[in-house]
């Protein structure tokens, strides 16, 4: 089985983000999908398989599947409009979180993402701990998301990850204002999930966009994504809905024996 690994959210090897990304004609058991992506062991491995002329996609990490993919959602859609389906523009899936197309526009795929919803919680002494600095906001979606005084803090952050497990929330989104030429910077930690930090995370772009979305009263953010790696994401509210743009480039092309 061929296998692509593609840097998400940047226009060079080694950066953004990689995902291992399957496009197969049926599905494979659920332990060999999950012992392929242990193997791998990226943040996610996609894998789809085409159903009734779209595609049906699912994400796992090492620590198991999950609802929502930004960066291997691009990455898989580069696969398929370069490798696949070259011909195309657009492509659609199905997912655990409902219908998410995938547009090409010039060397920018643009994907359409539900927004999560933001419930304020309290910020507490425990969120001090783990993260190394007091957030001055906190909401929870599916992830935890902390608002950060600082860009500063966030790009130097070296959060204590056994007390960030403790926290609730799958992971946990950290973030601050930004000025010049990106709106907002953030660090993304998922490790309920065996992995430290996620290098440039989509659906947790789910939460901090609708935040800085409200807070700076714009429809249009440049986001930048500050791990090692690093990532910039073009993001734009449409109602609930995120309009989500980045770029993509091919790691490598392999065979997979099992």
């Amino acid at each position: 089985m061929k296998q692509y690994v593609v840097d998400a959210f940047t226009d060079r090897v080694f950066g953004g983000n990689p995902a291992a990304v399957c496009v197969m004609d049926e599905w494979l058991p659920e332990e060999t999908m999950m012992n392929i992506t242990r193997e791998n062991n990226l943040s996610e491995t996609a894998f789809c398989v085409p159903e009734n002329g779209r595609y049906h996609l699912r994400w796992f990490t090492p620590g198991g599947e999950i609802d929502l993919c930004g960066h291997a959602t691009l990455g898989t859609a580069y696969v398929i409009l370069t490798y696949v389906k070259p011909e195309l523009d657009s492509v659609s899936f199905d997912t655990l979180s409902g219908e998410l197309i995938v547009d090409r526009k010039g060397e920018l795929f643009e994907m359409d993402f539900p927004a999560y919803d933001l419930k304020p919680v309290e910020v507490t002494d425990a969120m001090e701990e783990a993260i190394g600095h007091r957030p001055v906001k906190a909401f929870m979606g599916r992830d935890l998301l902390c608002v950060l005084d600082d860009a500063d803090k966030v790009r130097t952050l070296n959060p204590d990850i056994e007390k960030v497990k403790a926290l609730d929330g799958l992971l946990l989104q950290i973030t601050a204002a930004e000025s010049g030429e990106y709106d907002c910077v953030s660090r993304s930690f998922a490790p309920k999930l065996n992995i430290v930090e996620d290098p440039v995370c989509g659906s947790g772009h789910c939460h901090i966009i609708p935040y800085w979305v409200e807070e700076k009263g714009k429809d249009s953010l440049c986001a930048y994504q500050a791990s090692r790696r690093g990532g910039t994401l073009y993001c734009r509210m449409e109602g609930n809905r995120i309009k989500m743009s980045g770029k993509a480039v091919t790691y490598s092309v392999a065979e997979i024996n099992y």
